[in-house]
């Protein structure tokens, strides 16, 4: 007999065996002596199994569906099955089991694994619905600019200057470490190509342009968009799932006005600030490939880079950042108020909220691509 499992076995493999239980049959060892059913019957191969119930001092629901099942695994593998030492409290705790309802199916519907056709339909209807709720959403949030705008005594100028350290101040280092590598690399792997033809002075022209009108609103919006959008979704979300978001609402408050419109009016603000210093730093990291790989002087590289960059360049790579702010942050604050449950939701609403972000960047710049070209 073992503490842990309070039975012993008696009898001789192959002829009659006895199962003798003692002390207390309860669920705190229900796990442990379910485990050990099919041992009993391997280890002993009994002709007879009999189970003694004399020594036990306590038995419960769980330690007489124990006894159930040791009989249904007799009755299994055709082994004959004999109580003893039954007591009328004990057989009125075994006549608790409903034999009939555990052998019953279930009655849980089995999910039938979806064809193609069904799972693009779900996606198309998923699509369509997230689509509708996101314009929705930038409906009530437009409106709420513009009344924002004509009553700026109302905006809680204090949390926009707290959202705009956040997204600017504190975003700065690392939008800035990532444009200047870029730049760098940018200048380095041109200049192996134009070496070849002496043309060592146009990979200022190449990252000037390049990070003035192309590259520097989309990077700058895309780390926004992972570092502060993400930050926006989670915030909200978590004041959904504590219902502070119903408890504002209940006081009278705009939820809108009170949460979304400080993220929005601060990311406009800082994120074409951003994106500059995001085209400064990749010209400097050109700078120093031109000037230590290339033989070019400082006063050569930036009138160069001067004379490459035109207004209109800088002008719609400021659009371009206005615009992706605008959307990095309404994503970030409509996946946020769209979170329903616990912890969970609220991280598939952050990754939500960063890739559909992305995905808005894309095609946003896809579509000032074609717009300024035939500008």
């Amino acid at each position: 007999m073992s503490a842990e499992t309070p039975y012993t076995i008696e009898g001789t493999n192959g002829g009659d065996v006895t199962l003798v239980l003692s002390g207390r049959i309860s669920l705190d060892i229900f796990g442990d002596l379910s485990s050990r059913i099919d041992s009993i019957f391997d280890s002993h191969t009994p002709a007879k199994l009999t189970v003694d119930l004399a020594g036990v001092d306590y038995l419960d629901s769980s330690g007489a569906l124990f006894l159930v099942r040791l009989e249904d695994e007799a009755q299994r593998r055709s082994v004959p099955f004999n109580l003893s030492g039954m007591s009328k409290e004990k057989m009125g705790i075994l006549s608790l089991i409903d034999r009939q309802s555990l052998s019953a199916p279930s009655l849980a519907t089995k999910e039938r694994p979806m064809s193609i056709v069904e799972q693009l339909g779900a996606g198309t209807v998923s699509a369509l619905q997230d689509i509708y709720e996101v314009v929705s959403f930038s409906g009530e949030l437009f409106y709420d600019l513009v009344y924002s705008a004509a009553h700026l005594k109302k905006v809680r100028w204090n949390d926009v200057v707290s959202y705009m350290k956040k997204v600017g101040v504190d975003g700065l280092p690392i939008v800035g470490l990532i444009s200047f590598l870029l730049g760098l690399i940018m200048a380095f792997m041109s200049s192996l190509q134009l070496k070849q033809f002496g043309a060592n002075i146009y990979v200022a022209s190449l990252v000037a342009v390049a990070m003035v009108r192309e590259l520097g609103p989309i990077m700058t919006a895309i780390i926004v968009a992972g570092r502060s959008g993400s930050a926006f979704a989670a915030e909200i979300g978590t004041m959904k799932v504590n219902e502070e978001v119903d408890a504002l609402t209940t006081m009278g408050f705009s939820p809108m006005q009170f949460l979304a419109i400080p993220k929005v009016i601060a990311s406009l603000l800082v994120v074409p600030v951003l994106t500059v210093f995001s085209s400064i730093f990749a010209i400097m990291g050109g700078l120093i490939v031109g000037v230590l790989g290339l033989d070019l002087t400082i006063y050569t590289y930036i009138q160069q880079t001067m004379k490459a960059i035109e207004i209109f360049d800088i002008t719609s790579g400021l659009i371009k950042s206005f615009v992706f702010a605008m959307a990095i942050s309404a994503i970030g604050c409509q996946r946020g108020f769209k979170v329903r449950g616990g912890a969970d939701a609220v991280g598939n609403a952050t990754t939500s909220a960063v890739v559909a972000s992305i995905f808005l960047i894309i095609v946003i710049d896809s579509t000032f691509a074609i717009i300024l070209h035939y500008i």
